[in-house]
């Protein structure tokens, strides 16, 4: 059974880590690189899933970025805090939407979603889970 936490998450699911803003995340503009946050999406995104996999029989398996939107709301500046979260959402056929919001000072900065699929990584094949399959890891 899912159930709906503050965020839209599976309360569970929430997987979530701090940055500091250094100096080589800053651009021209003097605030954070919009490219510093589509690699940040997808760090954590594995970074949640290495936490989880082996609680699943796809340990062996990769995810796969296959769509990307994020929407940038608040500027963030050098030595700010970042919060990170980040929580899949239920399978769409062979796709599987992840959230990610990074929080600067209990606001919300940037805004993602993004659909990813798992590929088996010895057959190279896309893995359709099943509709409940996130109740595994929780």
């Amino acid at each position: 059974m899912y159930i709906k936490g503050n965020f839209g998450a599976i309360m569970g699911l929430i997987y979530q880590k701090e940055i500091q803003v250094t100096e080589g995340h800053i651009d021209q503009n003097n605030h954070v690189n919009n490219v510093q946050y589509v690699h940040w999406v997808e760090e954590i995104a594995v970074e949640h899933w290495e936490s989880v996999k082996y609680k699943t029989e796809f340990s062996t398996y990769a995810w796969m970025l296959f769509d990307h939107h994020i929407q940038y709301k608040k500027q963030v500046y050098l030595n700010d805090i970042i919060t990170i979260k980040t929580y899949p959402m239920p399978p769409e056929g062979i796709k599987q939407p992840r959230k990610v919001e990074f929080y600067c000072n209990d606001q919300i900065v940037v805004d993602s979603h993004t659909l990813w699929v798992l590929v088996d990584m010895e057959t190279q094949k896309i893995k359709r889970l099943e509709k409940d399959w996130l109740n595994i890891i929780v």
